[in-house]
């Protein structure tokens, strides 16, 4: 008898239903698996044997073949454990079949017949609800994930047994039903972290506002414990809340990537990523033979911190810089290729030194050649990435003992979303969201400079021998500027605050 079960498998960050025909025949014995197994859908024959006997059942003794369509498209993972098990039952008249192809079925079995978590859950219920599915069966601890999906009934199961007893019973499954918006609201202002325990550091924090405004990349450059860090993990306390659209987009780049937890349904808060300085190149933008989604990937519409940035491989790096200005990462395989998104805010930081100190510290035991060489380390395409470079000094004794609590989170926050309000009506018809996207025609149109200004960012340039790739950063930064002061001109005061930005493009700033 021929049964068709649904599962599906996740390509990039989206899904595509696979059609799990089960036929079982006789005369003959066998176990036969084709369409483009991996070694984890091979060896589950294994698994659901031992799975049905413990729940009194049996893999019949005849010839049993699978076919996974469409079959030139690669299969991988032990997802598909359940929807073979259920098949195989249905195709040997061991449970009714009836209303089975209703249904998308997923889950790796244990040996004793209960169900372990599957990865891509989300991408997964979004396609069984575009084509019409009116359930999906999944473990229980995958269910709130899935249950952001509307309109598409949601079954999670801890044992192969409920399944059985559902389809050949009639026992019903405990539906998992999540209001996403409130959810979503309740938790959207939730930040573990904020500005106000942070001390001293003003210029710092001033300019983590401006990048925040404008979603520019930024780099802290100072001594150990001047507070690099700490500033860094508190940037998503001051970006915009996530829209319902962007926690979507960015849930469904965890749950390829196994990130999301069985008490977490959507992601409501910004990603802040902060990868060790040992990472490849592969886990930093994703790949692999089976491709993932890196770093990068996985701080999309959030922060990826990069601490201590000379120290990461320079290969490393260089791979950041297509992703850094095309915002996606494209991953190609002979077969396929998979677009992964990657629009993130890059948050770096740096030590003036290799011993750590500016020039003018006593504690600085580094020389100038010393000194050059480590700041090489970072390449000029990538610095050219990189709108604000802001030097931070170490906090002197009377801040730090100072009680008094500094301007909270809250209050930034509410500044950078006007100033981002200002930039979406102003680029409404163009296809950019904000001032760091902006480009040779956008810099032209949206940052006109009167006189005043124009000397000024020419003496500057001559001055403090600023490279000619800053020009447009300081025209990018200085549009921010005045959107955070709610002017629609660019002032000299504006170009002034940032030129004050771009300390690493003076010519042996740190010599």
């Amino acid at each position: 008898m021929l049964v068709k079960i649904y599962g599906s498998a996740i390509y990039g960050v989206t899904a595509q239903t696979i059609t799990i025909e089960v036929s079982v025949d006789t005369p003959g014995v066998g176990y036969h698996l084709v369409g483009l197994p991996d070694n984890a859908i091979k060896e589950s024959s294994y698994r659901i044997s031992a799975a049905l006997k413990n729940v009194g059942y049996k893999v019949p003794g005849k010839k049993i073949t699978i076919n996974m369509a469409p079959a030139d498209l690669r299969k991988e993972g032990s997802a598909y454990d359940l929807s073979i098990a259920i098949g195989i039952l249905a195709s040997s008249d061991q449970i009714v079949s009836d209303n089975i192809a209703d249904y998308i079925i997923m889950g790796e079995l244990s040996l004793d017949g209960g169900l372990q978590p599957i990865k891509g859950v989300l991408p997964i219920a979004i396609k069984a609800r575009e084509e019409g599915f009116k359930g999906f069966i999944l473990p229980k601890q995958n269910t709130r994930e899935a249950a952001i999906v509307s309109n598409l009934e949601v079954y999670g199961v801890e044992n192969i047994s409920e399944v059985i007893n559902f389809f050949n019973k009639g026992l019903p499954l405990e539906r998992t039903v999540i209001d996403t918006r409130k959810e979503f609201q309740d938790k959207i202002n939730y930040f573990p972290f904020d500005f106000s325990e942070v001390k001293g550091q003003e210029t710092a924090k001033r300019a983590m506002e401006v990048a925040a405004a404008g979603g520019h990349n930024i780099i802290l450059i100072g001594p150990p414990g001047s507070g690099k860090t700490m500033l860094a993990k508190r940037v998503p306390s001051i970006l915009p809340p996530f829209t319902l659209k962007e926690a979507l987009e960015t849930t469904k780049i965890h749950s390829v990537a196994g990130k999301i937890g069985s008490e977490t349904s959507l992601m409501t808060v910004r990603p802040f990523r902060s990868p060790h300085h040992t990472i490849s190149d592969v886990a930093l933008v994703g790949g692999g033979s089976y491709p993932q989604p890196g770093e990068i990937s996985l701080a999309h519409n959030g922060v990826l911190f990069l601490d201590e940035m000379p120290e990461f491989k320079r290969t490393v790096l260089e791979v950041m810089r297509q992703p850094l200005e095309d915002r996606v990462v494209t991953i190609s395989r002979a077969k396929f290729t998979v677009n992964y998104p990657a629009s993130f805010m890059l948050v770096a930081s740096m030590n003036p030194s290799p011993s750590g100190y500016f020039p003018d510290d006593p504690n600085n035991t580094s020389t100038s050649f010393e000194m050059q060489r480590y700041m090489n380390r970072l390449s000029g395409p990538l610095l050219d990435r990189i709108d604000i470079h802001v030097e931070v000094q170490k906090v002197e004794f009377e801040q730090l003992a100072d009680r008094r609590k500094g301007e909270d989170s809250l209050a930034i926050r509410e500044r950078v979303m006007k100033a981002r309000e200002a930039q979406n009506e102003r680029y409404q018809d163009l296809e950019i969201s904000y001032n760091a996207q902006m480009g040779p025609k956008e810099i032209e149109r949206f940052c006109e400079l009167d006189e005043v200004s124009r000397n000024l960012i020419k003496t500057a340039m001559d001055k403090l021998s600023l490279s000619a790739r800053a020009y447009d950063r300081i025209l990018k930064v200085a549009r921010t500027i005045a959107d955070l002061e709610g002017t629609s001109e660019i002032r000299s005061d504006h170009i002034a605050e940032a030129i004050q930005y771009r300390s690493l493009d003076r010519e042996f700033w740190n010599i």
